[in-house]
């Protein structure tokens, strides 16, 4: 879930950034390609086109399709550029280089082995985030090494891997137990047999152990995910390293036909689709890569199911609403608060605009879909769905139109409810924050103003900030010297305090002598 940009202000801007359409970069998708996309070590790469003021400029270029930062995979590639012989060997040797250090098989088959061996020779290295057989342990003689493993931490992997935090690639902010439980819970109320985990690791784990406890559940799940860390965990049939940005299995036909068997299992009844893609990932790459999974399970339905659709549940922020119901027209928002254990903001129980902006949208129809009464969530009878505690139906809109969990207020002029932060603007027509800027959002650079690049590329970003740092330390003196003017009244008024006592105490010596 690219050098991240943190906080979620920014995730918003980019989410209202992709409905309006503005200056960017967006993906382009030929409907007939005359040649293939070139690989970089993620898979396909994916053709790119620079966007300004809604326009788009003339040459198209292939970049990652998981990575949106040059540093995280550098490969550029224009769309009409021909590459000598020398520099694809040169490509494909990277690649391969770039590879994960052990295949598929080799890793199930230390499995295995590391299952067989006794608690005391179970080793695992923290540094290297790998798991220890006896004939690695003198290579990691310098390394942070966690010895006796046990089976319960060998089927929660996620606690034992540190989580891989870049926001627009991996983005493992990973699932609070809260959330987990609700969604196994929910799962299982709604009768699903089988569960595609789409990178949501924590959820694949809580099912398996669920499956695996006194209370077995019959529950099965397989896991798609970025992170071949958590090859060494898994056997063939519960996980696939997997690329949600351009449906690439990175073990081939092999790992393809796992997840094809698994969807089509029971003629394609009883599955549902979980995914919980980076928040800085595109929107129309993801919902791509989806409708080749629902074609993959429409295959195994009869002609008789083929208007039937494949459940899914898509967890993301309720401001990428409009962009994701562009591609998925039948999808509707949940109110459900999702939240993370490894994240400073999606955090459940917080108020106002600290409240987790993460939601699940979803083709199952709202009124089967029980929200826990115990978190605040109740019955809204005119929408028959649940609904946050503060979301109030307004009866101007006929629904219960909050998005965030304030309760947001009706604005005539506008004809639609509206955050309870914003207020109507006549100039712009519509409402919005008070301090906002009329003539709507400026592209191009917050630096220098210019609209062919962004803030991160701005060559004046070096005096930017030491302009910035200047400023800081300037308030920093100021409000130095605003606490030692305090400290020094403070001590001359002590001091006043003092010297009146003792006067007064003269004076009452004088009088009684």
């Amino acid at each position: 879930m690219a050098a991240p940009r943190d906080g979620l202000a920014t995730v918003e801007a980019e989410g209202i950034a992709g409905r309006q359409a503005s200056s960017g970069v967006e993906a382009v998708f030929p409907s007939d390609p005359a040649t293939p996309a070139p690989l970089c070590p993620h898979g396909p790469t994916l053709l790119f086109v620079k966007v300004n003021q809604g326009k788009e400029e003339t040459r198209r270029f292939y970049a990652c399709s998981a990575c949106r930062d040059r540093k995280d995979c550098n490969f550029f590639q224009w769309e009409d550029e021909k590459l000598s012989g020398a520099r694809l060997a040169a490509r494909e040797a990277h690649n391969r280089k770039c590879q994960p250090p052990l295949s598929r098989t080799q890793c199930v088959e230390r499995y295995l082995k590391f299952i067989a061996l006794s608690l005391s020779q179970r080793k695992f290295c923290q540094q290297c985030q790998q798991l220890l057989l006896p004939d690695d342990w003198e290579k990691h003689q310098e390394h942070r090494v966690v010895g006796d493993i046990s089976i319960t931490q060998l089927k929660r992997p996620s606690q034992l891997l540190y989580p891989l935090e870049n926001k627009k690639t991996n983005a493992q902010y990973l699932f609070a137990d809260r959330s987990c439980q609700f969604l196994v819970d929910l799962l299982s109320t709604l009768g699903f047999t089988r569960v595609l985990c789409v990178g949501t690791p924590r959820l694949h784990e809580l099912i398996r152990l669920k499956a695996s406890g006194e209370k077995k559940s019959n529950i099965k799940s397989l896991l798609l995910d970025i992170d071949f860390r958590y090859s060494q965990f898994y056997m063939e049939d519960s996980f696939c390293h997997y690329n949600m940005f351009n449906h690439h299995f990175f073990d081939g036909k092999a790992a393809l036909e796992v997840c094809r068997t698994f969807l089509q299992e029971d003629k394609g009844e009883g599955v549902i689709m979980v995914t919980d893609p980076p928040f800085g990932g595109l929107v129309e790459p993801l919902a791509v890569t989806f409708k080749k999974l629902i074609a993959m399970w429409k295959e195994g339905q009869s002609q008789d199911s083929s208007h039937k659709e494949l459940p899914i549940f898509w967890i993301f922020p309720y401001f990428f609403e409009s962009r994701i119901r562009q591609f998925f027209p039948s999808f509707c928002m949940l109110d459900y608060q999702v939240d993370y254990d490894n994240h400073a903001l999606y955090k459940h129980g917080k108020t106002g605009r600290k409240q987790s902006p993460v939601r699940i949208f979803t083709n199952i129809p709202p009124n089967k879909i029980i929200l826990p009464s115990e978190e605040g969530y109740r019955f809204c009878p005119l929408c028959q769905r649940y609904v946050s505690l503060e979301n109030q139906h307004c009866e101007h809109c006929n629904s219960c139109t909050s998005k965030d969990g304030r309760k947001w207020n009706h604005c005539f002029l506008c004809k639609k409810c509206v955050k309870p932060s914003w207020i109507h603007c006549s100039i712009c027509s519509h409402c919005a924050l008070p301090d906002h800027s009329c003539g709507g959002p400026k592209d191009g650079c917050f630096i220098c103003g210019e609209l062919d690049h962004k803030r991160s590329t701005c060559p004046k970003i070096a005096a930017s900030k030491k302009v910035n740092k200047a400023v800081r330390k300037q308030k920093q003196r100021k409000s130095n010297k605003m606490k030692m003017g305090t400290t020094k009244g403070q001590s001359m008024n002590h001091t006043s305090v003092t010297r009146k006592k003792n006067r007064r105490e003269r004076a009452h010596q004088y009088l009684c002598s």
